[in-house]
């Protein structure tokens, strides 16, 4: 069995804590055009690996509804629907999709293949999921066309979203040995 049997209350308290965990990590930004640097991909993919998929969903998606209210917990202490209608709100809906997606296959795999190689098909599955739909709202709002807004908001992220999957998939191994999760 993949996720340890724990109470709602344990699972709705950590999916808590990977909202304002996903919200602390967005608050610093750092500016690359019309996408910024942020650590939120770590935390997004953490989600989907220690999470089962609605707590996973649930917890981005509280995360996106608080900044929807307006709370300042976009990137850069951004906040409102202008945000996730803006050219990087893709990128915030994507993670709800790839967090949902990507705890999904790392549920169906664990008894399948090494709890490692489960981990690393759920990560690319939240980067993957994500860089698509942030790719195509950025080409749509700004009105670039896919190979620009592929350059711009894409490549760029591409070795430092390796990095953080890479750190995703050492701290939920650790977490399990430690039987934290």
């Amino acid at each position: 069995m993949l996720h340890v049997v724990r109470s709602r209350t344990h699972t709705l308290v950590v999916s808590a804590l990977f909202a304002a965990l996903i919200a602390a990590s967005a608050l610093i930004a750092i500016p690359v055009g019309e996408v910024p640097f942020t650590l939120q991909t770590l935390l997004v993919a953490l989600a989907a690996l220690i999470l089962p998929p609605a707590a996973a969903a649930g917890a981005v998606g509280t995360y996106i509804l608080a900044g929807a209210v307006g709370l300042p917990v976009f990137a850069g202490g951004k906040a409102g629907l202008v945000v996730l209608a803006g050219p990087t709100g893709g990128f915030l809906l994507g993670f709800a999709g790839g967090a949902w997606l990507g705890s999904l296959l790392r549920t169906v795999l664990a008894d399948h293949v090494r709890p490692m190689a489960a981990d690393i098909v759920a990560v690319i599955t939240v980067v993957v999921i994500t860089y698509l739909a942030g790719w195509a709202q950025l080409a749509f709002v700004t009105g670039m066309d896919a190979r620009a807004a592929l350059v711009a908001g894409v490549l760029p992220f591409l070795l430092v979203d390796a990095l953080k999957g890479a750190g995703a998939v050492v701290v939920a191994g650790t977490l399990r040995r430690a039987r934290l999760v």
